[in-house]
């Protein structure tokens, strides 16, 4: 059996807001028209994150993409050219430092709900074969 994650949804207070900034960080394209009511942001031709604005309390969630070097280095790029604070570990203060694990880099970062978002170039759940 094959299985793959299609989609995810996230719950946000404002949904193109969210979508779009990952969207921009990613460097992959969104929708703010979406399909019903979510603003879905299409991370590859397998995966799209489906944001849904909520009125209540926002459940904080965590999120990692891993990428290669370059495509890390370009996201970091990004999130420092829109002036986001970042951090070396998860549960460290933004030092705005790129941590290393296993012989790649990781970064975390903060969505404005509090979701927690991360890249890292090298899976601790899944070592290289």
């Amino acid at each position: 059996m094959t299985i793959h994650l299609d989609h995810l949804l996230i719950p946000v207070r404002d949904k193109i807001a969210a979508a779009k900034q990952l969207a921009e960080l990613l460097d992959v394209p969104w929708s703010s028209t979406g399909v019903g009511p979510f603003a879905p942001v299409f991370v590859s031709d397998s995966l799209t994150i489906d944001f849904d604005q909520w009125p209540g309390p926002i459940p904080l969630q965590h999120y990692c993409f891993r990428v290669q070097q370059a495509d890390f280095d370009a996201i970091l790029g990004r999130i420092k050219a829109a002036g986001i604070p970042y951090r070396s570990s998860v549960f460290a203060d933004n030092d705005n430092q790129i941590g290393s694990y296993n012989g790649g880099s990781i970064v975390y970062w903060n969505q404005p709900d509090g979701h927690q978002w991360e890249i890292l170039t090298v899976s601790y759940a899944r070592p290289e074969a």
